[in-house]
């Protein structure tokens, strides 16, 4: 069995960037899987990208010297039918020189059993055939539909962004009878759609990687996530950072003001594409602790080898961050600045910063270790490292004095 991680060139913008993250994807992985997660060997971890082409290449190399069924199994609006396109092994020079012998091999085989059929056999086939009791009950029995002819250029399935696009198995052999390839319908994720005015549920899918725009949330302020999701700091006396990596609107205004328009008491001219009547449904997810240390990689020359280089624990302060998923959507990645006396005064993670999260039936919410996805790829600052202008003071006055020589 093999972990495929598609649609990778959301993390990052470059290959190299989401190669560095596979250490950090294969331990997500491992604390998701639970408590199995630490006798679980995984080797087979693959990070693709069918849009870009990152990695479909092994994996299409592995699919055909495996041979035999390969099942995509996943969730919906993961890419599997995307993926299915890419990875799927076509005939190449030395693919096809393979097919005609194995087609050779094949044709060279004896048949089993004698060649002799009896009239008893013939007259049982025959009125096997002709009830269609026993043909629909062999298609019952079966979990696949059934096997369709090899073709050169077979018929991929459908691609697009709406969530339960493949409706039933799709199964496509490859190689001469060497395997198939089989793409199953996307099991089902959690109903975020269901809170979603018509017509806009569509924006809830990342089809392209987000630039996300830094928020600042003061004490007393929260952010708003398309009317759906409320981020509220719990610890006072705290300011946040907020990069959503999320295909939505996001908004920071007072918190009584938040909790008005996630409550839909009042209107407002915030962007929302929640539906009538969820103010009733909107609950709390939990409440979240930034305790993940990023101080090392976000202190910047502070910390840098080639500047001052002083050592993060000689610093008199911490910056801690959390990652926020939102189930089908992406997520939102907090970073926050304490006073490592504020830490060291308390036990445990009760010094770190603490945010209440509030979501449809308190739903669709969880956390992970911070990816720090901002210093991936955040915008690059325009105003910096430019020539500096030269001063003009003087030199008109030059020109004069230079002209009036001349003159003389």
């Amino acid at each position: 069995m093999s972990f495929i991680i598609t649609r990778s060139d959301l993390l990052a913008p470059q290959k190299e960037q989401v190669d560095k993250l596979m250490p950090y994807l294969v331990q997500v992985l491992r604390d998701a899987l639970g408590s199995i997660g630490r006798n679980v060997r995984l080797g087979n971890v693959r990070c693709v990208s069918a849009k870009r082409g990152w990695w479909t290449k092994q994996v299409k190399d592995e699919i055909w010297e495996r041979g035999g069924g390969a099942w995509m199994v996943g969730k919906v609006n993961v890419g599997k039918s995307n993926l299915f396109e890419c990875i799927f092994p076509k005939g190449s020079p030395e693919r096809q020189l393979e097919i005609t012998s194995r087609s050779v091999r094949i044709a060279d085989r004896p048949l089993l059993g004698s060649f002799e059929t009896s009239e008893s056999q013939v007259r049982a086939n025959t009125s096997n055939h002709n009830q269609p009791e026993a043909l629909f009950q062999a298609i019952e029995g079966s979990l696949l539909p059934p096997p369709q002819p090899e073709k050169r250029f077979p018929v991929m399935p459908t691609v697009s962004h709406l969530p339960g696009t493949t409706t039933s198995p799709i199964r496509i052999p490859f190689g001469g009878g060497k395997g198939e390839l089989i793409d199953l319908p996307g099991l089902a994720r959690g109903s975020l759609e269901d809170h979603v005015i018509e017509g806009r549920r569509s924006d809830l899918v990342m089809r392209q990687r987000v630039k996300p725009e830094q928020f600042v949330i003061k004490p007393g302020q929260s952010l708003l996530i398309s009317g759906l999701v409320r981020i509220t700091a719990t610890t006072p006396d705290t300011t946040l950072l907020a990069y959503p990596f999320v295909p939505l609107a996001a908004h920071v205004t007072s918190t009584d003001k938040a909790i008005a328009i996630s409550a839909q008491s009042q209107p407002s001219g915030v962007p929302t594409i929640a539906k009538p009547g969820l103010g009733r449904k909107m609950a709390l997810a939990g409440s979240f602790r930034l305790r993940w240390d990023v101080t090392k990689q976000r202190a910047g020359p502070l910390t840098s080898p080639s500047a001052a280089a002083i050592a993060t624990e000689a610093l008199p302060f911490a910056i801690c961050a959390v990652d926020i998923l939102l189930e089908g959507c992406g997520w939102i990645e907090l970073v926050s600045q304490v006073r490592k006396k504020d830490l060291e005064t308390t036990r445990g993670i009760t010094g770190f910063p603490a945010v209440d999260i509030w979501s449809p039936n308190g739903d669709y919410i969880a956390h992970r270790p911070p990816m720090n996805g901002w210093l991936l790829g955040k915008p690059k600052d325009a105003s910096g490292r430019k020539r500096p202008r030269r001063s003009m003071k003087g030199v008109k006055k030059g020109l004069k004095i230079a002209a009036r020589q001349k003159s003389k």
